[in-house]
């Protein structure tokens, strides 16, 4: 019984050690940011803005110093209509993958 518990908690530090340190591996994610503002032009603009901000912030957190930004997508949607003016939310993904 005793082997199996110490088998056990070995598999889950390796499992463990894995997640701590994602810099050290090859690997690909998508990220994105979300912006609500009034108009469509401002909200997009600056969803494209803040993913490149978060993308630069992310990746510094986990340690990644070389990294690939694949096409950066922007798609919005009517959040709100008050007839004189519209209101967007608007989301930037983009695909990073590093070495």
């Amino acid at each position: 019984m005793r082997r199996a518990g110490t088998a056990v908690a070995a598999a889950l530090a390796v499992g463990a050690a894995a997640f701590a340190a994602p810099g050290a591996q090859a690997g690909c994610a998508t990220l994105a940011f979300s912006v609500n503002d009034y108009g469509k032009e401002g909200p997009t603009r600056d969803a494209q803005n803040l993913l490149e901000k978060y993308i630069a912030d992310w990746t510094k957190a986990k340690g990644i110093k070389t990294y690939t930004v694949g096409k950066k997508d922007v798609r919005c949607e009517l959040f709100l209509n008050l007839i004189v003016v519209k209101e967007h939310t608007c989301k930037a993904s983009a695909r990073v993958c590093w070495p």
